[in-house]
């Protein structure tokens, strides 16, 4: 689908030759991101549809390195771009395609967000192996079995769980989406949660036992959204890329990041931010923060204009602070 009020698109001026290099990770779900990204620039830059044009780079980064532990004991989710970065900038490739929900709240210096695709479906999916009863929407942890093993490496989805069902157990599971499916369907844990979005992407939505309800399960920032990075000085193809930006996608990431800064979480801090827009055209934000083994909970919800996202995202954000434990934020 053509982005949201899309603008046309024309070939990058003579200061700028072919192939244009785009950096990206070398999982199955990033490359599908990268090539679905390359397929919407050369549907609106016909020039740029000719086999040379781009150039894809796969780059290794620190988290898909280690895949022991957890990203909060490692450095953040910030090792998912480190090496990524670090290609823009010393000039290996001119842009790179992201997960949003994997970049920093506050981009390096010299790089820059220059465009958002289409969101995808943000919500968070229950997968479930052959020891677990019928997920029922209305309480979708009541089908795991006493003292139940679920795999997650995110303390925010595992916050969530624990405070519905603080008998389960927790344990870290990394790695793509294929070896996160395969580890619950061997029986190394009884259930995991994955985003809807990565497995609607890569043809998987059949392995979904239940999708969860945004506001029963709060979703990560950014969750089902593309963007696309550059060098900050390369304005010629920042404003090339961001013809192609997606305004809804554009304004609800806008307030979820906000949230994000409002809120300084490290990867130590489980948050949740989920905007959407409502049908009159108004922001809704729901925004929360939690102790990781799910003792303490707060969820908040805002709405306002569009053109107030970060505004809305600063505010709500400044709410959950306020009336959160300081440990959570140590």
């Amino acid at each position: 689908m053509p982005p949201t009020h899309a603008r046309p698109l024309h070939r990058p001026s003579h200061g700028r030759g072919l192939p244009l290099r785009v950096g990206t990770r070398a999982s199955p779900l990033a490359l599908w991101q990268t090539r679905h990204f390359l397929e919407i620039v050369t549907g609106f830059c016909p020039v740029l549809r000719n086999a040379g044009a781009f150039e894809e780079h796969v780059i290794t980064t620190s988290g898909d390195r280690i895949q022991d532990r957890r990203l909060a004991d490692i450095g953040g989710k910030g090792l998912f771009a480190k090496e990524i970065h670090e290609a823009l900038l010393d000039g290996r490739v001119d842009f790179a395609v992201h997960s949003l929900k994997d970049l920093e709240t506050e981009m390096p210096p010299g790089i820059v967000l220059c465009c958002t695709l289409k969101r995808e479906d943000a919500r968070d999916a229950l997968i479930l192996g052959g020891g677990c009863g019928t997920p029922d929407p209305a309480d979708p942890f009541a089908c795991l079995p006493e003292g139940a093993t679920l795999g997650t490496a995110s303390l925010r989805r595992q916050a969530q769980v624990l405070a519905a069902r603080p008998d389960l157990t927790v344990g870290v599971i990394r790695g793509n989406v294929q070896k996160r499916l395969s580890r619950v369907r061997d029986g190394g844990f009884d259930a995991t949660l994955l985003a809807l979005a990565g497995l609607r992407r890569l043809g998987l939505e059949h392995e979904v036992a239940l999708v969860l309800d945004p506001e029963a399960c709060v979703p990560s920032a950014g969750q089902g959204i593309v963007g696309v990075t550059c060098r900050a000085t390369d304005t010629e193809l920042h404003e090339l890329l961001s013809g192609i930006e997606d305004t809804e996608a554009a304004a609800v990431s806008r307030a979820e990041r906000a949230l994000l800064a409002a809120l300084d979480g490290s990867c130590r801090t489980p948050i949740g931010g989920h905007a959407r827009l409502l049908p009159d055209g108004t922001l809704h934000l729901t925004g929360l923060v939690a102790r990781a083994d799910g003792s303490f909970l707060l969820k908040r919800s805002l709405r306002g204009a569009v053109a107030d996202a970060a505004r809305i995202g600063q505010e709500l954000g400044d709410s959950l602070r306020a009336d959160s434990p300081a440990d959570i934020f140590g």
